[in-house]
């Protein structure tokens, strides 16, 4: 099967694609991919290293208020879905996916009007602009939360989840802990603001450093790159506690991710997909400066179900994140009813439903 993927703007649209096509590899060996992009955008970086056959398109999105660059990107458009069909022809694509980001809408757009079977893949509960507006064009809509089904047409809908998914499962959660300088025999918590980190919970976990120095848990905190050396200066005047580890960053996130009770984090679709496959409790802090407001809607998914607590940022204080880190970890009934509540979320073959849903296009294409 040749399969066409797009997707672009951040991580969190990228980062699934890559997971996809990973896990379809695995199983199919004679799959072929090409990805379409932005010449500029992170998608130009990752998908190469990869090894995997990239094209990029010129676009841009759409500002919110009424300006001449909305004019130049509807022009852009129109030029990228003419790219964007001579380079699916060109490929024979037998079905194409778009996981997110504007670059899709002339991607995906161009593959329905060449009648390509076209599905896309929605990480978040609350979908950005593309996916609405390609919505009405594509065959199928694949959703990681419930709570997306309801902004699209409900007979194109799946719940497939978000393939990151796949990636941290059957991983070693002890080689894990040893790789991060953890003790095998106490609990973890893993405290992380995303790649580049989160300056408010980095002020709340400093604020509550000697406070957790005390605990009978060990505790990972990562900073993020940007703000490493900060924290770094911060510490030395505190004490670094030794049931506590810091790290700029983390290469291995799945095999941490194995050998962790309890993790501290953002919202993010991706974060949220490894947490609930693997059944790992949560204090989601959602960052409240994203399109939508869709991370507080993304961890109310969870903490509606028992999965997870929700801190909102205005609410977050060193004292209250201690306190709930106590109240999960100390409460064997909680710790273990959560663990429960977070697998029952996850859809560790998220990887697997996407792929049949694309046979099940191709094959209908092909009658």
């Amino acid at each position: 099967m040749k399969i066409a993927i797009s997707g672009g703007g951040t991580g969190g649209h990228i980062y699934p694609a890559l997971a996809l096509i990973r896990e379809i590899q695995k199983d199919i060996k004679d799959a072929e991919f090409l990805y379409i992009g932005t010449e500029n955008g992170l998608e130009s970086k990752l998908v190469p290293r990869e090894n995997i056959p990239f094209k990029s398109i010129h676009i841009t999105g759409f500002k919110r208020k009424l300006s001449l660059e909305n004019v130049k990107t509807i022009f852009r458009f129109l030029k990228g879905v003419k790219d964007s069909k001579k380079m699916l022809k060109d490929f024979k694509a037998d079905v194409v996916i778009g996981t997110g980001g504007y670059v899709c809408g002339p991607v995906v757009y161009a593959a329905a009007k060449l009648g390509i079977p076209t599905i896309i893949h929605e990480q978040n509960s609350v979908p950005g602009l593309t996916n609405k507006f390609l919505s009405k064009y594509v065959d199928r809509i694949a959703v990681c939360f419930e709570e997306a089904s309801k902004y699209f047409p409900q007979e194109k809908v799946e719940l497939t989840g978000n393939p990151r998914a796949s990636e941290v499962i059957g991983k070693d959660g002890i080689k894990g802990r040893l790789s991060a300088g953890l003790k095998t025999n106490i609990p973890v918590v893993l405290i992380v603001g995303g790649s580049r980190g989160a300056k408010p919970i980095n002020e709340a976990v400093l604020k509550s450093l000697a406070e957790l120095g005390e605990k009978p848990y060990q505790i990972l905190y990562v900073t993020g790159d940007v703000h490493f050396d900060e924290v770094q200066k911060e510490v030395e005047l505190i004490g670094n506690p030794e049931n506590v580890i810091i790290k700029p960053f983390i290469h291995n996130m799945p095999e941490i991710l194995a050998g962790t009770d309890l993790t501290i984090a953002r919202a993010g679709a991706t974060t949220l997909a490894e947490l609930t496959s693997l059944g790992i409790p949560s204090i989601l802090i959602p960052s409240p400066y994203v399109t939508n407001n869709h991370q507080e809607k993304n961890a109310r998914s969870l903490s509606d179900h028992g999965a997870a607590e929700l801190l909102l940022e205005k609410d977050l204080t060193g004292k209250k994140l201690v306190e709930l880190m106590d109240q999960i970890l100390m409460d064997e009934v909680k710790l273990k009813d959560m663990k429960k509540s977070a697998k029952k979320l996850g859809i560790p073959d998220a990887a697997n439903r996407l792929y049949r849903l694309m046979e099940e296009l191709a094959q209908k294409k092909g009658k």
